[in-house]
């Protein structure tokens, strides 16, 4: 694809956001602008209008209340406490603000939560103490102030009541007639499309009015973008190398599309993501042929499958499933990374996330980086120390 300038590509991102309904590829779906046109600092809020639009999601502004379209196309009234709800909405698409008890599906939310710093709203959780490797929520279950509800599948909702959350937030909007039934209001914070990276890292400020938070949404976003763009001086006019975000599943083989916005990020640190073509979901389904093909020119292999799940080296992968023989990283070349457990519950550091794919991609232009969120796999497993006799 045709690299854009960091600000050519990072206005395309705010400006056009990850909506798209059509299979047009995400390449040919992004806009090029003028760097010298446009204010590259432009959240798409004006103050006077009151509106906000972070991709499928938007906050508008009323008279004593705001209205909120979630990611599932929802609308919801944001009312400050101690003010009357609007007549026209009924009671469970009504969420007070500032939020004080939260529920949370999403490692992201939960992640989101804590740069507003209202890690303490959380009480209940689909993921039990041992599946979090974060304190503030280690803290919040050892404290009992925090309740396992189940898996999203199996939600124990009479748990989840009794937790007394203002609001649930979910990527699953099936729960919504039962919580409906319930009187618990629910926010819907995914969408049918993978998650681009502009709403990647503008998303907390759409969750900041819940909690009367703008200010500190505003110093996340701006230190992310500042690693935007150190990212792009760094890597400017180095080799591209060629990359693949994947794996091979017992029936499935998923990949990240590039609409989603590790693929972004790829393109945008001068490197060659080799499913750009591919638009769709985060983890979309492709034939097992065009995994392969592409694979078999890739020089980095990122597998969706942790060191926590028995991934050690390139020698266990293969274990795991002997068809990966055909990617070029895992045999005859290349590098292959596996992430940490402590990755997926790390979007609030999405500024380190960011510049440690970087110097993944780049590591001559990043001497001496260590990694914090993914280990890169030798290509055998480590001896074992001889049983004692």
């Amino acid at each position: 694809m045709k690299h854009l300038s960091l600000i050519g590509l990072f206005l395309a991102l705010i400006f056009v956001g990850c909506s798209g309904g059509d299979s047009k590829s995400a390449a040919s779906a992004r806009l090029e602008l003028n760097d010298q046109n446009v204010d590259p600092t432009n959240t798409q809020y004006d103050g006077s209008a009151g509106f906000l639009t972070i991709g499928e999601y938007s906050i508008i502004k009323k008279d004593g209340y705001s209205e909120i379209h979630d990611g599932a196309g929802r609308t919801l009234a944001l009312v400050p406490r101690g003010q009357p709800a609007p007549p026209d909405f009924e009671p469970t698409m009504v969420i007070y603000a500032p939020v004080e008890r939260v529920a949370a599906y999403s490692w992201f939310d939960v992640n989101m939560l804590n740069v507003l710093g209202h890690a303490d709203a959380l009480v209940a959780s689909t993921t039990p103490l041992e599946g979090w490797h974060v304190d503030y929520v280690q803290e919040g279950y050892k404290s009992g102030r925090i309740a396992y509800i189940g898996e999203p599948g199996t939600i124990d909702y009479e748990r989840l009541k009794a937790q007394k959350p203002d609001m649930v937030m979910t990527w699953d909007p099936s729960i919504v007639p039962m919580l409906d039934s319930l009187g618990i209001p629910v926010l819907v914070t995914s969408t049918p499309v993978a998650t681009c990276l502009a709403t990647q890292i503008r998303f907390v400020e759409f969750l900041a009015p819940f909690f009367g938070e703008e200010d500190k949404a505003q110093i996340f976003y701006q230190k992310v973008r500042q690693s935007l763009i150190d990212i792009r001086a760094k890597t400017d006019h180095l080799p591209k190398p060629k990359a693949m975000w994947g794996d091979i599943y017992e029936k499935r083989v998923l990949v990240e599309p590039g609409n989603a916005w590790v693929a972004e990020l790829i393109g945008l640190a001068q490197s060659d993501y080799l499913f750009d073509d591919v638009y769709g979901t985060s983890c979309i389904e492709v034939s097992i042929e065009r995994f392969l093909y592409s694979g078999s020119d890739a020089d980095l292999y990122f597998t969706y499958r942790s060191v926590g799940s028995g991934v050690y080296s390139k020698e266990s992968l293969l274990r795991i499933n002997p068809l990966l023989e055909g990617l070029k990283p895992l045999t005859t070349g290349g590098r292959a990374l596996a992430p940490k457990p402590i990755y997926s519950q790390s979007a609030d550091h999405l500024d380190e996330l960011l510049t440690e794919i970087a110097a993944i991609l780049h590591p001559e232009a990043y001497p001496g980086y260590q990694m914090k969120y993914f280990v890169e796999l030798p290509l055998k497993d480590a001896p074992r120390p001889p049983r004692e006799s």
